[in-house]
């Protein structure tokens, strides 16, 4: 008797892949890999992997040697990615920093496809497109550093970096400048007091908060002017509540997002490197908003 399809399928050994980090309970990576999984069936069982603080080269290169054929890489191991990897696609390059990792042909190949994740999550799930756009970048760590040349690629008029330490800012333009200079991209970078000169009611279209200042509840250093109705305001970080940074912003009048899309459109672009398939987002966006929501009720 010939199996059918499906059976053959059940039968299939699944492919592994993990997200690593340290702390990691809390990730939901294996939820949003999962739904991937199903919607496409592709055989792939997903897990995560707590790595000592200092063991996350040990850790990987097990994890490798047993079988497995890709992982992602959240804190505080992306630096460690980097350094690991080796072969850097030019995104990964740009952020020095890594957050996705898969082997082919013996070879550890590293990418960061956190800036494409929130140049998709804004163009395509808030239908907010960036060509033409001025774009205002809170902080210039590594959440910035990874998404420079994602935002450079849409081609926006103009992309200006504030950041408490003016010099980082300078550093991250610095970085990028030849790929601005293909796109046509104006740059502009400093600190946030330089901000008071951009009150003009044209000074920007998409605001981005790149720092770590909702971890800690706190609002950056951004003019209320900055903020009003027209702009998109976007936080990189994501909660069951909104964080400081948006509520601020709608309180000026913007219209706002957190980064809970730009969560699983990164997860997207690391299973496409991973299968050569693209899942469907949305209705994967949809169960994590429901969830998130739900938990914000309780």
């Amino acid at each position: 008797m010939t199996p059918s399809p499906d059976t053959m399928q059940s039968q299939t050994p699944a492919d592994r892949y993990v997200v690593i980090g340290n702390p990691i309970a809390h990730s939901r990576s294996p939820a949003i890999h999962a739904a991937f999984a199903q919607q496409t069936g592709e055989a792939v069982e997903y897990e995560r992997l707590l790595a000592p603080l200092d063991g996350f080269v040990a850790t990987v290169r097990a994890f490798f040697d047993g079988g497995g054929h890709g992982l992602n890489v959240t804190v505080p191991f992306k630096l460690e990615a980097y350094d690991l990897a080796e072969r850097l696609t030019p995104r990964a390059e740009s952020a020095g920093a890594v957050n996705t990792m898969w082997i082919e042909d013996g070879v550890i190949h590293g990418d960061n496809t956190d800036g494409v994740g929130l140049t998709r999550d804004i163009e395509v799930n808030l239908d907010t497109l960036l060509e033409g756009k001025r774009i205002l970048l809170l902080g210039a760590g590594g959440a910035a550093m990874g998404a420079m040349l994602p935002l450079i690629a849409c081609r926006p008029e103009r992309i200006v970096v504030a950041n408490r330490t003016p010099q980082r800012a300078s550093d991250i333009l610095e970085n990028v400048a030849q790929q601005a200079d293909e796109y046509g991209v104006e740059l502009w970078g400093g600190g946030f007091d330089a901000l008071a000169g951009l009150t003009d009611e044209d000074a920007c279209d998409v605001v981005i908060n790149a720092t770590s200042s909702s971890l800690q509840g706190e609002l950056p250093p951004v003019p209320a002017e900055l903020l009003g109705k027209g702009v998109l305001a976007y936080d990189m970080m994501y909660g069951a509540e909104p964080t400081v940074f948006l509520k601020f912003a709608a309180q000026c009048g913007a219209r706002t997002s957190d980064g809970l899309g730009m969560l699983v459109e990164q997860a997207a672009e690391a299973f496409y490197n991973w299968r050569g398939v693209r899942p469907a987002t949305a209705p994967v966006l949809a169960t994590l908003r429901a969830a998130l929501q739900a938990e914000a009720a309780r």
